[in-house]
Protein backbone atom coordinates (compact mmCIF):
# COMPACT_ATOMS: atom_id res chain seq x y z
CA UNK A 1 0.00 0.00 0.00
CA UNK A 2 1.11 3.48 -0.69
CA UNK A 3 1.64 6.86 0.93
CA UNK A 4 -0.41 9.95 0.17
CA UNK A 5 1.49 12.60 -1.69
CA UNK A 6 1.18 15.30 0.98
CA UNK A 7 0.27 15.55 4.62
CA UNK A 8 -2.51 18.11 4.20
CA UNK A 9 -4.39 19.63 1.34
CA UNK A 10 -6.01 23.03 1.10
CA UNK A 11 -9.33 23.13 2.92
CA UNK A 12 -12.22 22.41 0.56
CA UNK A 13 -14.78 25.14 0.05
CA UNK A 14 -17.60 25.55 2.56
CA UNK A 15 -19.45 23.64 3.79
CA UNK A 16 -16.32 21.96 5.15
CA UNK A 17 -17.92 18.81 6.55
CA UNK A 18 -19.19 16.17 6.85
CA UNK A 19 -16.18 13.83 6.92
CA UNK A 20 -15.61 10.09 6.90
CA UNK A 21 -12.47 8.58 8.41
CA UNK A 22 -10.69 5.41 7.32
CA UNK A 23 -8.22 3.29 9.27
CA UNK A 24 -5.86 1.61 6.81
CA UNK A 25 -3.69 -0.89 8.70
CA UNK A 26 -1.22 -2.40 6.27
CA UNK A 27 1.79 -4.67 6.43
CA UNK A 28 4.40 -1.92 6.64
CA UNK A 29 2.44 1.07 7.93
CA UNK A 30 -0.82 2.23 9.47
CA UNK A 31 -2.63 5.43 8.64
CA UNK A 32 -5.83 7.30 9.40
CA UNK A 33 -7.21 9.30 6.49
CA UNK A 34 -10.05 11.80 6.66
CA UNK A 35 -12.10 12.18 3.47
CA UNK A 36 -14.77 14.66 2.61
CA UNK A 37 -17.88 12.44 2.75
CA UNK A 38 -18.94 10.93 -0.56
CA UNK A 39 -15.82 12.10 -2.41
CA UNK A 40 -12.21 11.05 -2.99
CA UNK A 41 -10.99 14.33 -1.51
CA UNK A 42 -8.41 13.76 1.23
CA UNK A 43 -8.59 16.50 3.86
CA UNK A 44 -5.70 15.22 5.99
CA UNK A 45 -4.02 12.06 7.23
CA UNK A 46 -1.40 10.70 9.59
CA UNK A 47 0.80 7.69 8.89
CA UNK A 48 3.27 5.67 11.01
CA UNK A 49 5.38 2.67 10.04
CA UNK A 50 4.70 -0.72 11.63
CA UNK A 51 7.67 -2.86 12.61
CA UNK A 52 7.82 -6.53 11.63
CA UNK A 53 9.69 -9.17 13.63
CA UNK A 54 11.69 -11.89 11.85
CA UNK A 55 12.62 -14.50 14.45
CA UNK A 56 13.53 -17.19 11.93
CA UNK A 57 13.91 -17.55 8.18
CA UNK A 58 10.47 -17.43 6.58
CA UNK A 59 8.77 -16.13 9.74
CA UNK A 60 7.09 -12.72 9.94
CA UNK A 61 5.37 -11.43 13.07
CA UNK A 62 4.07 -8.15 14.48
CA UNK A 63 3.24 -7.07 18.02
CA UNK A 64 -0.57 -6.72 18.27
CA UNK A 65 -0.27 -4.13 21.05
CA UNK A 66 2.08 -2.06 18.91
CA UNK A 67 -0.45 -2.23 16.06
CA UNK A 68 -3.34 -0.81 18.11
CA UNK A 69 -1.04 1.81 19.68
CA UNK A 70 0.10 2.90 16.22
CA UNK A 71 -3.48 3.12 14.93
CA UNK A 72 -4.55 5.26 17.90
CA UNK A 73 -1.59 7.58 17.31
CA UNK A 74 -2.58 7.88 13.64
CA UNK A 75 -6.14 8.81 14.63
CA UNK A 76 -4.91 11.45 17.07
CA UNK A 77 -2.42 12.85 14.55
CA UNK A 78 -4.94 13.14 11.72
CA UNK A 79 -7.56 14.76 13.96
CA UNK A 80 -5.04 17.39 15.11
CA UNK A 81 -4.31 18.17 11.46
CA UNK A 82 -8.04 18.40 10.73
CA UNK A 83 -8.43 21.05 13.41
CA UNK A 84 -5.33 22.83 12.14
CA UNK A 85 -6.90 23.31 8.68
CA UNK A 86 -10.15 24.58 10.15
CA UNK A 87 -12.22 21.43 10.46
CA UNK A 88 -14.04 19.97 13.43
CA UNK A 89 -13.58 16.42 14.73
CA UNK A 90 -17.29 16.27 15.56
CA UNK A 91 -17.98 16.56 11.81
CA UNK A 92 -16.51 13.05 11.33
CA UNK A 93 -19.79 11.16 11.01
CA UNK A 94 -18.38 7.62 10.92
CA UNK A 95 -15.24 5.64 10.17
CA UNK A 96 -14.34 2.47 8.30
CA UNK A 97 -11.56 -0.09 8.68
CA UNK A 98 -9.43 -1.79 6.05
CA UNK A 99 -6.57 -4.09 6.87
CA UNK A 100 -3.85 -6.52 5.84
CA UNK A 101 -5.70 -9.78 5.39
CA UNK A 102 -5.01 -13.30 6.72
CA UNK A 103 -2.69 -12.00 9.47
CA UNK A 104 -3.71 -13.84 12.62
CA UNK A 105 -4.11 -12.61 16.21
CA UNK A 106 -5.11 -14.74 19.23
CA UNK A 107 -5.84 -13.11 22.59
CA UNK A 108 -7.32 -13.87 26.01
CA UNK A 109 -11.00 -12.94 26.36
CA UNK A 110 -10.58 -12.14 30.09
CA UNK A 111 -7.46 -9.96 29.98
CA UNK A 112 -7.72 -8.68 26.40
CA UNK A 113 -3.99 -9.36 26.00
CA UNK A 114 -2.51 -11.18 22.98
CA UNK A 115 -1.25 -14.68 23.71
CA UNK A 116 1.42 -14.50 21.00
CA UNK A 117 2.61 -12.10 18.34
CA UNK A 118 0.44 -11.78 15.25
CA UNK A 119 1.48 -14.15 12.45
CA UNK A 120 1.57 -11.99 9.32
CA UNK A 121 0.05 -13.11 6.02
CA UNK A 122 3.38 -13.63 4.23
CA UNK A 123 4.79 -15.82 7.05
CA UNK A 124 5.80 -19.22 5.69
CA UNK A 125 6.30 -21.26 8.89
CA UNK A 126 3.13 -23.27 8.30
CA UNK A 127 4.51 -25.18 5.33
CA UNK A 128 4.86 -28.27 7.53
CA UNK A 129 1.31 -27.80 8.79
CA UNK A 130 0.03 -27.86 5.21
CA UNK A 131 1.92 -31.12 4.64
CA UNK A 132 0.39 -32.65 7.77
CA UNK A 133 -3.10 -31.55 6.75
CA UNK A 134 -2.64 -32.99 3.26
CA UNK A 135 -1.94 -36.36 4.88
CA UNK A 136 -5.43 -36.30 6.48
CA UNK A 137 -7.27 -36.00 3.15
CA UNK A 138 -9.20 -39.22 2.34
CA UNK A 139 -7.79 -41.83 -0.05
CA UNK A 140 -4.26 -40.40 0.24
CA UNK A 141 -5.29 -37.84 -2.36
CA UNK A 142 -3.07 -35.03 -0.97
CA UNK A 143 -5.14 -32.62 -3.03
CA UNK A 144 -4.52 -28.97 -2.10
CA UNK A 145 -7.92 -28.13 -3.65
CA UNK A 146 -9.82 -30.54 -1.41
CA UNK A 147 -11.56 -27.68 0.49
CA UNK A 148 -12.13 -25.37 -2.49
CA UNK A 149 -15.80 -26.29 -2.97
CA UNK A 150 -16.50 -25.14 0.61
CA UNK A 151 -14.22 -22.13 1.07
CA UNK A 152 -12.94 -21.25 -2.42
CA UNK A 153 -9.29 -21.57 -1.36
CA UNK A 154 -6.45 -24.09 -1.74
CA UNK A 155 -4.52 -25.39 1.25
CA UNK A 156 -1.66 -22.93 1.61
CA UNK A 157 0.47 -21.37 4.37
CA UNK A 158 -1.11 -18.07 3.32
CA UNK A 159 -4.47 -18.42 5.07
CA UNK A 160 -5.55 -17.85 8.68
CA UNK A 161 -6.99 -21.32 9.33
CA UNK A 162 -3.60 -22.91 8.67
CA UNK A 163 -1.88 -20.34 10.92
CA UNK A 164 -4.38 -21.10 13.71
CA UNK A 165 -3.73 -24.82 13.39
CA UNK A 166 0.02 -24.18 13.65
CA UNK A 167 -0.54 -22.14 16.83
CA UNK A 168 -2.69 -24.91 18.29
CA UNK A 169 -0.02 -27.52 17.58
CA UNK A 170 3.08 -25.52 18.51
CA UNK A 171 2.23 -22.94 21.20
CA UNK A 172 1.02 -24.57 24.46
CA UNK A 173 -0.53 -21.39 25.87
CA UNK A 174 -2.72 -21.08 22.76
CA UNK A 175 -3.71 -24.76 22.82
CA UNK A 176 -4.68 -24.46 26.50
CA UNK A 177 -6.72 -21.32 25.84
CA UNK A 178 -8.54 -23.12 23.00
CA UNK A 179 -9.37 -26.00 25.35
CA UNK A 180 -10.55 -23.72 28.18
CA UNK A 181 -12.63 -21.52 25.86
CA UNK A 182 -10.69 -18.41 26.87
CA UNK A 183 -9.17 -17.67 23.47
CA UNK A 184 -10.42 -15.17 20.91
CA UNK A 185 -9.23 -15.10 17.31
CA UNK A 186 -9.34 -12.32 14.80
CA UNK A 187 -7.70 -10.98 11.70
CA UNK A 188 -6.31 -7.46 12.13
CA UNK A 189 -9.70 -5.79 11.54
CA UNK A 190 -11.26 -7.78 14.38
CA UNK A 191 -8.36 -7.00 16.73
CA UNK A 192 -8.64 -3.27 15.98
CA UNK A 193 -12.41 -3.22 16.34
CA UNK A 194 -12.31 -5.16 19.61
CA UNK A 195 -9.87 -2.67 21.14
CA UNK A 196 -11.46 0.48 19.73
CA UNK A 197 -14.90 -0.48 21.07
CA UNK A 198 -13.73 -1.24 24.62
CA UNK A 199 -11.47 -4.31 24.59
CA UNK A 200 -12.07 -6.53 27.62
CA UNK A 201 -14.70 -4.02 28.78
CA UNK A 202 -17.34 -4.96 26.22
CA UNK A 203 -15.43 -4.64 22.96
CA UNK A 204 -17.18 -6.21 19.97
CA UNK A 205 -15.86 -9.43 18.44
CA UNK A 206 -16.77 -9.08 14.76
CA UNK A 207 -15.38 -9.36 11.27
CA UNK A 208 -16.78 -8.93 7.76
CA UNK A 209 -17.37 -11.37 4.92
CA UNK A 210 -14.28 -10.29 2.97
CA UNK A 211 -11.87 -10.95 5.82
CA UNK A 212 -13.69 -14.13 6.88
CA UNK A 213 -13.40 -15.43 3.31
CA UNK A 214 -9.60 -15.47 3.73
CA UNK A 215 -9.53 -17.78 6.75
CA UNK A 216 -10.49 -21.10 5.06
CA UNK A 217 -13.12 -21.41 7.82
CA UNK A 218 -16.09 -19.62 6.20
CA UNK A 219 -18.44 -21.32 3.76
CA UNK A 220 -18.23 -19.30 0.55
CA UNK A 221 -21.95 -19.78 -0.18
CA UNK A 222 -23.61 -19.39 3.25
CA UNK A 223 -21.11 -16.73 4.41
CA UNK A 224 -21.06 -18.36 7.84
CA UNK A 225 -18.46 -20.40 9.73
CA UNK A 226 -18.56 -23.96 8.44
CA UNK A 227 -18.52 -26.84 10.94
CA UNK A 228 -16.91 -29.21 8.42
CA UNK A 229 -14.06 -26.79 7.85
CA UNK A 230 -13.58 -26.31 11.59
CA UNK A 231 -13.51 -30.08 12.05
CA UNK A 232 -10.90 -30.46 9.31
CA UNK A 233 -8.61 -27.93 10.99
CA UNK A 234 -9.40 -29.12 14.51
CA UNK A 235 -10.43 -25.66 15.71
CA UNK A 236 -13.20 -24.65 18.17
CA UNK A 237 -16.00 -22.36 17.00
CA UNK A 238 -15.84 -20.49 20.31
CA UNK A 239 -12.76 -18.55 19.20
CA UNK A 240 -14.40 -17.05 16.10
CA UNK A 241 -15.91 -13.56 15.67
CA UNK A 242 -19.39 -12.83 14.36
CA UNK A 243 -19.45 -12.44 10.57
CA UNK A 244 -21.13 -9.22 9.36
CA UNK A 245 -21.53 -7.48 6.02
CA UNK A 246 -18.91 -5.00 4.82
CA UNK A 247 -21.10 -1.93 5.44
CA UNK A 248 -23.20 -1.80 8.61
CA UNK A 249 -23.02 -0.58 12.20
CA UNK A 250 -20.31 -2.47 14.08
CA UNK A 251 -20.07 -0.48 17.28
CA UNK A 252 -19.04 2.88 18.71
CA UNK A 253 -15.52 3.90 19.61
CA UNK A 254 -15.22 3.73 23.40
CA UNK A 255 -12.64 6.42 24.16
CA UNK A 256 -10.24 8.95 22.75
CA UNK A 257 -10.71 11.80 20.32
CA UNK A 258 -13.32 9.81 18.31
CA UNK A 259 -15.32 8.66 21.36
CA UNK A 260 -18.91 7.64 20.43
CA UNK A 261 -18.27 7.84 16.68
CA UNK A 262 -19.46 4.71 14.88
CA UNK A 263 -17.47 2.10 12.97
CA UNK A 264 -19.57 1.41 9.88
CA UNK A 265 -17.44 -0.58 7.46
CA UNK A 266 -14.86 -3.33 7.39
CA UNK A 267 -13.11 -4.73 4.33
CA UNK A 268 -9.88 -6.57 3.67
CA UNK A 269 -7.43 -4.26 1.94
CA UNK A 270 -7.67 -5.74 -1.55
CA UNK A 271 -11.47 -5.81 -1.51
CA UNK A 272 -11.44 -2.23 -0.23
CA UNK A 273 -9.28 -1.27 -3.22
CA UNK A 274 -11.81 -2.99 -5.52
CA UNK A 275 -14.51 -0.72 -4.06
CA UNK A 276 -12.25 2.33 -4.05
CA UNK A 277 -11.46 1.76 -7.73
CA UNK A 278 -15.24 1.58 -8.29
CA UNK A 279 -15.00 -1.84 -9.90
CA UNK A 280 -18.61 -2.42 -8.91
CA UNK A 281 -19.77 -4.21 -12.05
CA UNK A 282 -19.23 -7.79 -13.17
CA UNK A 283 -16.20 -8.08 -15.43
CA UNK A 284 -14.22 -5.16 -13.98
CA UNK A 285 -10.80 -5.78 -12.46
CA UNK A 286 -8.14 -3.97 -10.49
CA UNK A 287 -4.51 -4.58 -9.54
CA UNK A 288 -2.89 -3.16 -6.41
CA UNK A 289 0.91 -3.04 -6.32
CA UNK A 290 2.47 -2.92 -2.88
CA UNK A 291 4.66 -5.38 -0.98
CA UNK A 292 2.89 -7.99 -3.09
CA UNK A 293 0.52 -7.55 -6.01
CA UNK A 294 -3.14 -8.48 -5.87
CA UNK A 295 -5.59 -8.69 -8.77
CA UNK A 296 -9.33 -8.93 -8.19
CA UNK A 297 -11.86 -9.61 -10.95
CA UNK A 298 -15.50 -8.86 -10.07
CA UNK A 299 -17.67 -11.91 -10.94
CA UNK A 300 -20.90 -10.31 -9.70
CA UNK A 301 -23.25 -12.46 -7.63
CA UNK A 302 -21.85 -15.62 -9.23
CA UNK A 303 -19.35 -17.83 -7.44
CA UNK A 304 -16.70 -18.86 -9.98
CA UNK A 305 -14.53 -21.77 -8.87
CA UNK A 306 -11.25 -21.33 -10.70
CA UNK A 307 -9.80 -24.20 -12.69
CA UNK A 308 -6.57 -22.28 -13.28
CA UNK A 309 -5.03 -21.51 -9.91
CA UNK A 310 -7.01 -18.45 -8.80
CA UNK A 311 -8.83 -17.92 -5.51
CA UNK A 312 -12.57 -17.52 -5.09
CA UNK A 313 -13.25 -14.78 -2.57
CA UNK A 314 -15.96 -12.39 -1.44
CA UNK A 315 -15.57 -9.00 -3.11
CA UNK A 316 -17.93 -7.07 -0.82
CA UNK A 317 -21.41 -7.07 0.69
CA UNK A 318 -22.61 -3.52 1.21
CA UNK A 319 -25.28 -4.05 3.86
CA UNK A 320 -26.62 -6.94 5.92
CA UNK A 321 -29.42 -7.62 3.43
CA UNK A 322 -27.42 -6.69 0.32
CA UNK A 323 -26.43 -9.20 -2.35
CA UNK A 324 -22.84 -10.34 -1.85
CA UNK A 325 -20.53 -9.78 -4.81
CA UNK A 326 -17.75 -12.27 -5.43
CA UNK A 327 -14.36 -12.04 -7.09
CA UNK A 328 -11.57 -14.13 -8.51
CA UNK A 329 -8.23 -13.20 -7.02
CA UNK A 330 -4.67 -13.75 -8.08
CA UNK A 331 -1.99 -13.03 -5.51
CA UNK A 332 1.67 -12.28 -6.20
CA UNK A 333 3.69 -12.53 -3.00
CA UNK A 334 6.68 -10.47 -4.17
CA UNK A 335 6.18 -7.22 -6.08
CA UNK A 336 7.56 -4.08 -4.43
CA UNK A 337 9.35 -6.37 -1.98
CA UNK A 338 11.69 -7.42 -4.82
CA UNK A 339 13.12 -3.90 -4.86
CA UNK A 340 13.63 -4.02 -1.10
CA UNK A 341 15.73 -7.13 -1.79
CA UNK A 342 17.73 -5.31 -4.47
CA UNK A 343 18.37 -2.52 -1.96
CA UNK A 344 18.87 -4.35 1.33
CA UNK A 345 20.39 -7.68 0.29
CA UNK A 346 22.59 -7.01 -2.72
CA UNK A 347 22.92 -3.18 -2.63
CA UNK A 348 21.94 -2.81 -6.28
CA UNK A 349 19.90 0.33 -5.55
CA UNK A 350 20.03 2.86 -2.72
CA UNK A 351 16.36 3.90 -2.69
CA UNK A 352 13.12 3.41 -4.60
CA UNK A 353 13.52 6.78 -6.31
CA UNK A 354 16.32 5.31 -8.43
CA UNK A 355 14.28 2.50 -9.94
CA UNK A 356 12.67 4.32 -12.87
CA UNK A 357 15.82 6.31 -13.66
CA UNK A 358 18.06 3.23 -13.70
CA UNK A 359 15.63 1.09 -15.70
CA UNK A 360 15.14 3.88 -18.25
CA UNK A 361 18.84 4.09 -19.09
CA UNK A 362 18.59 0.79 -21.02
CA UNK A 363 16.18 -0.03 -23.84
CA UNK A 364 15.44 -3.55 -22.61
CA UNK A 365 16.46 -6.11 -20.01
CA UNK A 366 18.97 -7.73 -22.42
CA UNK A 367 17.07 -11.02 -22.13
CA UNK A 368 17.44 -11.16 -18.35
CA UNK A 369 14.48 -12.71 -16.52
CA UNK A 370 14.08 -12.54 -12.73
CA UNK A 371 11.61 -14.79 -10.88
CA UNK A 372 11.49 -13.39 -7.30
CA UNK A 373 10.10 -16.56 -5.71
CA UNK A 374 11.86 -16.01 -2.37
CA UNK A 375 9.26 -18.01 -0.42
CA UNK A 376 7.55 -19.91 -3.21
CA UNK A 377 5.07 -18.82 -5.86
CA UNK A 378 1.43 -17.88 -5.30
CA UNK A 379 -1.19 -17.74 -8.07
CA UNK A 380 -1.51 -19.42 -10.44
CA UNK A 381 1.31 -21.88 -9.57
CA UNK A 382 0.88 -22.39 -5.79
CA UNK A 383 4.31 -23.96 -5.54
CA UNK A 384 5.75 -23.39 -2.07
CA UNK A 385 9.04 -25.07 -3.02
CA UNK A 386 9.86 -22.60 -5.80
CA UNK A 387 12.78 -20.25 -5.19
CA UNK A 388 14.08 -17.13 -6.87
CA UNK A 389 16.19 -17.32 -10.03
CA UNK A 390 17.79 -14.80 -12.39
CA UNK A 391 18.20 -16.22 -15.90
CA UNK A 392 19.91 -14.95 -19.02
CA UNK A 393 22.92 -13.22 -17.44
CA UNK A 394 25.79 -12.39 -19.80
CA UNK A 395 29.01 -10.37 -19.74
CA UNK A 396 27.01 -7.37 -20.97
CA UNK A 397 24.44 -7.51 -18.12
CA UNK A 398 24.50 -4.44 -15.87
CA UNK A 399 22.68 -3.46 -12.71
CA UNK A 400 20.32 -1.39 -14.88
CA UNK A 401 19.28 -4.49 -16.81
CA UNK A 402 18.55 -6.36 -13.57
CA UNK A 403 16.47 -3.45 -12.21
CA UNK A 404 14.47 -3.37 -15.46
CA UNK A 405 14.05 -7.17 -15.32
CA UNK A 406 12.67 -6.78 -11.78
CA UNK A 407 10.02 -4.36 -13.03
CA UNK A 408 9.18 -6.80 -15.82
CA UNK A 409 8.96 -9.67 -13.32
CA UNK A 410 5.99 -7.98 -11.64
CA UNK A 411 4.39 -7.38 -15.06
CA UNK A 412 4.84 -11.00 -16.15
CA UNK A 413 3.31 -12.29 -12.91
CA UNK A 414 0.29 -10.08 -13.55
CA UNK A 415 0.01 -11.56 -17.06
CA UNK A 416 0.08 -15.06 -15.52
CA UNK A 417 -2.95 -14.14 -13.45
CA UNK A 418 -4.83 -12.29 -16.21
CA UNK A 419 -4.43 -15.30 -18.51
CA UNK A 420 -5.95 -17.51 -15.79
CA UNK A 421 -8.83 -15.06 -15.29
CA UNK A 422 -9.52 -15.15 -19.03
CA UNK A 423 -9.58 -18.96 -19.02
CA UNK A 424 -11.96 -19.06 -16.04
CA UNK A 425 -14.35 -16.28 -17.09
CA UNK A 426 -14.06 -16.50 -20.89
CA UNK A 427 -14.26 -12.71 -21.17
CA UNK A 428 -11.01 -10.91 -22.05
CA UNK A 429 -10.32 -7.72 -20.14
CA UNK A 430 -10.12 -4.53 -22.18
CA UNK A 431 -8.55 -2.49 -19.38
CA UNK A 432 -7.02 -2.91 -15.95
CA UNK A 433 -7.47 -0.42 -13.10
CA UNK A 434 -4.23 -0.03 -11.13
CA UNK A 435 -3.22 1.53 -7.83
CA UNK A 436 -0.53 1.24 -5.19
CA UNK A 437 2.95 2.55 -4.58
CA UNK A 438 4.53 1.18 -7.77
CA UNK A 439 2.06 3.03 -10.01
CA UNK A 440 3.95 6.32 -9.55
CA UNK A 441 6.56 4.74 -11.85
CA UNK A 442 5.59 5.69 -15.42
CA UNK A 443 8.00 3.23 -17.03
CA UNK A 444 6.55 0.42 -14.95
CA UNK A 445 3.01 1.18 -16.12
CA UNK A 446 4.15 1.26 -19.75
CA UNK A 447 5.88 -2.09 -19.30
CA UNK A 448 2.75 -3.47 -17.66
CA UNK A 449 0.56 -2.36 -20.54
CA UNK A 450 3.08 -3.69 -23.08
CA UNK A 451 3.43 -7.11 -21.48
CA UNK A 452 -0.29 -7.76 -20.91
CA UNK A 453 -1.50 -6.11 -24.13
CA UNK A 454 -4.33 -4.03 -22.68
CA UNK A 455 -4.91 -0.48 -21.46
CA UNK A 456 -3.77 0.26 -17.92
CA UNK A 457 -5.68 3.01 -16.07
CA UNK A 458 -3.95 4.65 -13.12
CA UNK A 459 -6.12 5.64 -10.13
CA UNK A 460 -6.56 9.38 -9.67
CA UNK A 461 -5.52 9.14 -6.03
CA UNK A 462 -3.09 6.71 -4.44
CA UNK A 463 -5.29 5.94 -1.44
CA UNK A 464 -7.89 3.70 -3.09
CA UNK A 465 -7.78 1.17 -0.24
CA UNK A 466 -8.69 3.72 2.42
CA UNK A 467 -11.15 5.32 -0.01
CA UNK A 468 -13.00 2.01 -0.39
CA UNK A 469 -13.40 1.72 3.37
CA UNK A 470 -14.62 5.32 3.56
CA UNK A 471 -17.09 4.79 0.72
CA UNK A 472 -18.54 1.67 2.37
CA UNK A 473 -18.81 3.42 5.75
CA UNK A 474 -20.62 6.38 4.20
CA UNK A 475 -22.95 3.99 2.38
CA UNK A 476 -23.86 2.44 5.74
CA UNK A 477 -24.94 5.79 7.24
CA UNK A 478 -26.27 7.43 4.07
CA UNK A 479 -28.49 5.01 2.16
CA UNK A 480 -28.98 7.47 -0.73
CA UNK A 481 -25.25 7.49 -1.50
CA UNK A 482 -24.57 6.07 -4.97
CA UNK A 483 -21.19 4.34 -4.91
CA UNK A 484 -20.93 4.20 -8.70
CA UNK A 485 -21.31 7.98 -9.07
CA UNK A 486 -18.25 10.09 -9.96
CA UNK A 487 -16.22 10.82 -6.84
CA UNK A 488 -14.46 13.94 -8.08
CA UNK A 489 -14.32 16.39 -10.96
CA UNK A 490 -10.67 15.75 -11.78
CA UNK A 491 -11.42 14.30 -15.20
CA UNK A 492 -10.92 10.84 -16.67
CA UNK A 493 -8.20 8.47 -15.51
CA UNK A 494 -4.86 8.46 -17.27
CA UNK A 495 -4.76 5.56 -19.74
CA UNK A 496 -1.50 3.86 -20.76
CA UNK A 497 -1.71 1.86 -23.99
CA UNK A 498 0.49 -0.99 -25.32
CA UNK A 499 3.40 0.10 -27.51
CA UNK A 500 4.86 -3.24 -28.65
CA UNK A 501 3.64 -5.91 -31.06
CA UNK A 502 1.81 -9.05 -29.98
CA UNK A 503 4.67 -11.11 -31.47
CA UNK A 504 7.27 -9.38 -29.28
CA UNK A 505 5.00 -9.63 -26.25
CA UNK A 506 4.39 -13.35 -26.62
CA UNK A 507 8.05 -14.15 -27.34
CA UNK A 508 9.10 -12.44 -24.11
CA UNK A 509 6.34 -14.22 -22.20
CA UNK A 510 7.55 -17.60 -23.48
CA UNK A 511 11.00 -16.87 -22.05
CA UNK A 512 9.38 -15.82 -18.76
CA UNK A 513 7.69 -19.23 -18.61
CA UNK A 514 11.08 -20.86 -19.19
CA UNK A 515 12.41 -18.94 -16.18
CA UNK A 516 9.41 -20.06 -14.12
CA UNK A 517 10.17 -23.68 -14.96
CA UNK A 518 13.69 -23.24 -13.60
CA UNK A 519 12.38 -21.87 -10.29
CA UNK A 520 9.84 -24.62 -9.51
CA UNK A 521 10.31 -27.33 -6.87
CA UNK A 522 13.76 -26.03 -5.97
CA UNK A 523 13.46 -26.95 -2.29
CA UNK A 524 12.55 -30.57 -3.08
CA UNK A 525 14.84 -31.05 -6.06
CA UNK A 526 17.70 -33.53 -5.87
CA UNK A 527 20.29 -34.34 -8.47
CA UNK A 528 20.02 -37.67 -10.28
CA UNK A 529 22.46 -40.26 -8.89
CA UNK A 530 24.91 -39.96 -11.78
CA UNK A 531 25.01 -36.17 -11.57
CA UNK A 532 25.56 -36.31 -7.80
CA UNK A 533 28.61 -38.51 -8.37
CA UNK A 534 29.94 -36.03 -10.93
CA UNK A 535 29.70 -33.21 -8.43
CA UNK A 536 31.00 -35.26 -5.52
CA UNK A 537 34.08 -36.32 -7.48
CA UNK A 538 35.70 -39.76 -7.53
Amino acid sequence: MDSPTSETTSPPPAPFGPFVGAIDEGTTSARFIIFRAGTDEIVCFHQIEVESIFQKEGWCEQDPMAIIKTVNECIDGACKKLVAVGGKVEDIITIGITNQRESTVVWDRHTGQPLVNAIIWLDNRTTTTVEELLETIPNNARNINYLRPLCGLPLSPYFSGVKLRWLRDNVPVVNQAFSKGSAMFGTIDTWLMYNLTGGKHGGVHKTDVTNASRTMLMNIETLQWDLNLLKFFGLPKSILPEICSSAEFYGNIAQGVLKDISISSDLGDQQAALVGQQCMAKGQAKATYGTGCFLLYNTGSSIVHSQHGLLTTVGYQLGRKATPFYALEGSVSIAGAAFNWLRDNINLIQNSGQIETMASTVDNSLDVYFVPAFNGLYAPYWNQDARGVICGLSEETTSEHIVRATLEAVCFQVRDILDSMHKDCKIPLAKLMVDGGMTVNNLFLQLQSDLVGIQVLRAKIAETTALGAAMAAYKAVESRYQMEAPLSKSGPREAIKPSISATDRNLRYQKWKMAIERSLNWETSTLPHGEREAFDGP
